[in-house]
Formats: C-alpha cells, structure tokens, sequence
C-alpha cells in the first residue's frame, strides 16, 4: 500500500526530466535516480506487487518522502545525478570506487593565467581539463604545450599597476626560455592572451587549429624576411606533428568521439573511458562500480560518462560503446556501436584497457580475500562449461595398464578449484581381462559411485574423464545404470587438442588456451594420470617381487619387502649369509630363504 503523503507526491510528479530523490522516515537519503520522466519513473517503483530485486524490494518499503528537481533535458539529468550521488553517496546508490584522484590540468581565473597540474578542483572560476587516467600522458601534453606556448610559473600579483611601477624583475624562467617577461611588459596581455586561447584547443584535442595558426605565423614570418622568426614557427609546427604521430591511435577523420566499456565481475563492473580528437587520445580513466540493486549496464555505461565529464570543459558529441543504453534519445549525446573500421579498433583498444584494469583489481582483491577468487573461478567453470551449478566438488578418472596387465584406474578430486589429496582413490580393475579402457572405465565409475550412494555421501557436481567419446560413453552407460545420470554434468577431455566433449553431442567444445578453466580440468587430469602411473608401478613391482621372492613356501609380501629393504636386490639375497638373513628376518623363516637359494647346504 502506498501511503497517502507519497500519493500526494506521486499525483504532483511532472512529466518531464529530471531528478528524484527518496528519503526514509528520518529523514536519511535512500536513492538518488535520474529520469527522462519523472512521472513514469517514480510511479513504476510503486505500481509494481513484487520487485524482481529484493534490495529494492527493501527500499521501496523505507521510502517516506520523495523530492525531485526539473532540468532541460536526460543529460542535465546525468550530470546532476552524478553530482549528487557523489556528494551525498546514499545507500541504495551504485558506489564508485575510487582508489585515486586522478590529475588535470588547470588555467588560473587571473590576469596572465597559469597553466599547470592539479589533483584539487577550486571551484574560483578556474578552468580544468582532464582528468588524465596516466600522469605520463599529462606531463608529455604540459611538456608540449610549454615548448609551443611559454606561460608564467610563478604567482606575482600581475596586475596592471604592479607592472607599470616597475615592481617586478624577470628570473632564470626568462633568461631560459620558459617565460616571456609579462612582470616587465616584455609580452602584452593580448598576446599572452591569444598563447592561453591556442592552449585551451590544444588541450581540447583541436590540433588542427594550433597547426593553422602556426603555419599562418610562419607564412607571415617567412613574407616578412624574418627568416629566424620563421625557423622557430616550423620547428614548433613540427614539434606538434612529432607529438600527433606518436599519439594518433585511428584516422584523423573520426573527428571528436569518446569511448565507453565495461566488463563485469559479479557485482562489480570495470570501465575503461578513453577521449580522441582528430585521431589522438587526449585523455584515458579506468573506474569501479559496484551494483546496489542490480542496476543493468545502461544505467552503469550514463554513469560513467558523466563521471567522466563531471566539471571539465569538454562536451560529448558522440560516444562509442558495444551498446546502446536503452530509452535514451537526448542528441546532446549519441551512441554508436561500429562493426568494422578505425572507431571498431578504438573500442577494441578502450576494451583491452577495461580487461587489464579488471585483472588488476581483482588480483589485488584476491590476494586480500581468497575466497573472491574461488567465488571468480567456479562462476567462470559454471559460465564455460555450460553447466547449472558451480562445480566446488570435482572428480576425474584416469586408466592405465602395460598391455592389458595390471590394470588401473585413479579418482584425483578438486575441491574449490585446488586438489583434495585425501580424497583420491585408486582402483585395481577385476572384471576385465585385456587392455579395455572402455569396460575399465565403466567398472570403476560403477565401483566410486555405488560406494558413494551407499555411504551417503554427496555426488559431485562434475565428472571429467580422461578421453574421446568412447571412454565418456562407457562412463555414461554406468552412471544410467546406477540411475544417477543427470544428477552432475559430466564431461570427456580429448588429450590431442584438449577438445571437451558432452554426452550426445558430436561437436567438440573449444576452451579458450588461456582461460582458468581449461587449466583446471588440464590440472586435474595430469594429477590423474601421474597418481595412476604411481600406483600402476607399485602393482608392477609387487609383481616382480612375486616371482621373485614370494614363491618361495612360507615367505609372503611383507617378509619379502622387508628383505628387499634389507639388502636391496634378490641378488644380494641369494648370496647373504644364513646369520644375515636371520637377523633381517628372524632364524626360522631366515633359514627358509637360505635353503631355498643353497639347496646343496640343506
């Protein structure tokens, strides 16, 4: 039931643009949310009788009061959202994580403006540019714009009376060349002026206008004969062409564009922002959100981008992304989604960067917590290997035997993506006869999973055999027999080309080379097969010592080991003394072997 105070509201809601904000009872900020109607908007939280979120399901029933704030149009309405949810960061908001406060570039509100960096906005009527996700790519643009256009560094009071009483001398920056002298009137305020304006379109990535204007400059140097003059306006154009090779990452005709991806991670989401104008990256920023309410993609791509432009001095034009956010359609800002070209290389390359950014930080999250990576690894099982569950508990079986004799088979377990070793089981094969992987295959998935019924114990959500499609079929067969099949997933691993096969299905699955899941079921079956080999070779040498030692009456295998043990080879056993024999193993049986191998003593 609504109450009749948030009826009220809702009946007074107008449909336009604009802002909401939802308070509890004391009077506490819940939610901060934007709307292209505020009508619609607000009145679909309330005319729902279930939210398929219970998050929001909880928010909804704290909310006493709403208030809502009417702007021009959806990207006013981003930006004051943005705003707000900064400053006040309510609870039921998409939260930002930032670990930094990234760089830009200011001009000073003064007379003879400064140009430097800064991490602190002031809001004094100064200009920003930025932010700069890479303090490299700031201090080469600085580096470039101090070669082109010498400005001030320091902070006198360059008010016209301070320089006409002759207050003021020029220092090292002058003599240098870093600086023109406006303390002392060597450059009037027109021209520092016009240096401050030609800085504002090189920071807003119009090379092109910087180049125009130094080519003219150098055409009426060079018509002048002032050939020095001239020289110096060719060095700098060139300088700025040196400068725009090294950035420029697509075609020069793409014009002004921005870039915007995201790749998520449960509930948190990894965006990588890139800005090019006229082919060159001006600016780059990586950002982290975690979901509230299970906010979808497009609210998180909005959001991004007006954290990206927040407070700057660039306007967006066209953004391009691997979506469309969905209902938007303010021409303030338009999406683009390219199949092919420079613009599809652009996103690819803001791609690669959400993707490190994303490895990065959840590396860092792992080594502090590691049951995020566990949590990270059996969704990324479950999602690759197409299956229902997480896969925690694991199984893989293995055969082996030398021409059909002393056949074995291993069970290596993973739990939570790591092997439990006091959980691995081997078998020695009873019922056939010959080198069958096939038949050895059915009878110890038969023998581990009749075992596991009958003592309760609970079945594993994957089983990995090692092999093509027959040694799968004839687990399968097994698994239908016990009448379990179907209860976990169950998968066959192809040695050749590490090809995964299913149940029924002629067509290979292909793992990525690269991907955590591959190397886990790669792991597990190696595991397998070297527990396989252990115990295989341990049957082999019991059968050695069988022929060797255990044929003689009275002597069993642990009176045989332990001579082995002993003096090492049958060889040194045949030639021991009879004192010897009987010390390792005591007279009566001692005297057994010594007879056996010195008839003619006997």
């Amino acid at each position: 039931m609504v109450p009749e105070k948030l009826k009220q509201h809702l009946t007074m809601l107008p449909d336009s643009p604009g802002v909401y904000k939802y308070f509890d009872s004391q009077g506490t900020l819940l939610y901060v949310g934007k709307a292209k109607s505020l009508k619609k908007r607000v009145s679909s939280y309330f005319n729902k009788q279930q939210h398929d979120n219970r998050k929001t399901q909880v928010m909804v029933g704290k909310i006493a009061n709403i208030d809502f704030t009417v702007v021009d149009s959806e990207m006013d309405a981003l930006l004051l959202e943005n705003s707000l949810i900064k400053e006040f960061q309510p609870r039921y908001n998409i939260n930002l994580k930032d670990d930094k406060t990234y760089p830009y570039i200011r001009i000073t509100a003064e007379r003879f403006p400064r140009v430097y960096p800064t991490r602190n906005k002031i809001p004094d009527g100064s200009e920003y540019y930025g932010p700069y996700g890479s303090v490299r790519v700031m201090d080469t643009v600085l580096d470039l714009i101090k070669k082109l256009y010498p400005t001030r560094n320091c902070n006198l009071n360059l008010s016209e009376r301070n320089i006409n009483s002759g207050k003021f001398r020029v220092c090292l920056e002058y003599h240098i060349g870093n600086c023109l002298g406006p303390c002392e009137a060597r450059q009037i305020e027109s021209d520092y002026n016009d240096q401050i304006d030609h800085i504002r379109y090189l920071l807003r990535g119009n090379l092109g206008e910087v180049k125009r204007h130094l080519k003219t400059l150098m055409g009426e140097a060079a018509a002048a004969l002032r050939f020095e003059e001239a020289q110096k306006y060719k060095e700098k154009l060139e300088l700025l062409e040196r400068f725009q090779a090294k950035s420029t990452v697509v075609n020069l005709n793409i014009g002004n564009v921005e870039v915007c991806t995201l790749s998520s991670q449960g509930n948190q989401v990894f965006v990588n922002h890139l800005r090019a104008s006229e082919g060159v990256i001006i600016s780059s920023k990586n950002m982290e959100y975690r979901r509230k309410l299970e906010e979808p993609d497009s609210e998180i791509l909005l959001l991004a981008l007006a954290e990206a432009d927040n407070g700057t001095s660039y306007k967006q034009r066209e953004v391009i992304s691997s979506f469309i956010p969905e209902e938007w359609n303010d021409p303030a800002l338009t999406f683009s989604v390219p199949k092919a070209g420079d613009k599809k290389k652009l996103l690819e390359l803001s791609m690669r960067n959400t993707l490190l950014f994303k490895k990065e930080k959840l590396a860092q999250y792992e080594k502090l917590d590691p049951g995020l990576r566990v949590e990270r690894l059996m969704n990324q099982m479950k999602q690759d290997l197409r299956m229902k569950e997480q896969p925690m508990h694991i199984e893989c079986f293995d055969n082996s035997n030398l021409q059909g004799e002393h056949a074995v088979s291993a069970c290596v377990v993973f739990r939570e993506g790591k092997p439990a070793k006091s959980d691995y089981r081997h078998f020695n094969v009873r019922s056939v006869n010959g080198p069958n992987d096939f038949d050895t295959m059915k009878e110890v998935i038969t023998r581990r999973y009749s075992r596991l019924l009958e003592e309760g114990q609970s079945l594993p959500q994957l089983v990995v055999v090692d092999g093509g499609k027959g040694q799968l079929s004839a687990a399968v067969e097994a698994l239908q027999k016990l009448g379990i099949y179907g209860k976990m997933a169950i998968v066959g691993i192809a040695k050749r080309l590490e090809e995964i096969y299913y149940p029924n299905d002629p067509v290979p699955l292909y793992i990525d080379k690269k991907s955590e899941t591959l190397k886990v079921i790669q792991q597990m079956r190696d595991e397998a097969h070297r527990f396989g080999i252990t115990h295989h070779r341990k049957r082999r040498d019991k059968s050695t010592l069988g022929t060797e030692l255990t044929e003689i009456p009275g002597i069993g295998e642990e009176t045989a080991s332990t001579l082995l043990r002993s003096f090492r080879s049958v060889k040194r056993i045949r030639e021991a003394t009879l004192s010897d024999l009987s010390h390792a193993i005591g007279p009566a049986k001692g005297g057994i072997v010594y007879r056996y191998f010195h008839p003619d003593e006997g």
